[in-house]
């Protein structure tokens, strides 16, 4: 009834440019997480056991701030439509052979929740504050404790020549939301 579909795959082994090096980037498994724990290479304060998964560790809610034009509003249940920030109770610290990616946790995509992430930088600090909006018609109850995002962990193909603290560090050593810093 269809036409069958016709492709070619090209397999590649080796190197493309024999003489350029392809970098390499490795997520993180549970086990290595550990080990890197262990050398001091991440470190995750508090750290529970129970918040690791099998390629990443889930961070969780310290603190909710809804952004008005006073200023700041501590709330925990977020209007509809409403755009919010969330701190982490988890203070993260990265090597200069680590970086970290963050994802929203699906459950909270499933509540409605849309939210943009970036990465950690090798060399960060800190805890993590994220921006997130309740795109749901619904209030949003978001309990203080609960896992909100998970970080997972790459390897760099080598060391950062400039760590983020050394570069920017505009939000290095930060605790609690910050929303912006000059």
């Amino acid at each position: 009834m269809y036409p069958r579909a016709r492709f070619s795959v090209l397999i590649l082994e080796g190197r493309i440019n024999p003489r350029r090096r392809i970098p390499r980037v490795g997520l993180l498994s549970d086990a290595e997480i550990r080990r890197y724990l262990a050398k001091g290479e991440i470190q995750i304060e508090p750290f529970d056991e129970g918040n690791l998964t099998p390629n990443g560790y889930d961070v969780s809610i310290e603190e909710i701030v809804v952004p008005d034009a006073k200023g700041r509003t501590p709330l925990n249940r977020i209007p509809p439509a409403t755009r919010f920030a969330v701190s982490t109770r988890e203070s993260i610290r990265l090597s200069r052979h680590v970086a970290g990616q963050i994802w929203l946790r699906t459950t909270w995509a499933r509540r409605g929740v849309v939210a943009a992430f970036g990465m950690i930088d090798a060399g960060f600090s800190g805890t993590l504050t994220f921006g997130a909006f309740n795109a749901s018609s619904d209030p949003l109850e978001l309990p203080i404790g609960d896992r909100f995002a998970q970080v997972v962990f790459l390897t760099l193909e080598s060391p950062a020549s400039q760590t983020y603290d050394q570069r920017s560090g505009t939000y290095q050593g930060q605790r609690g939301v910050t929303l912006d810093r000059p």
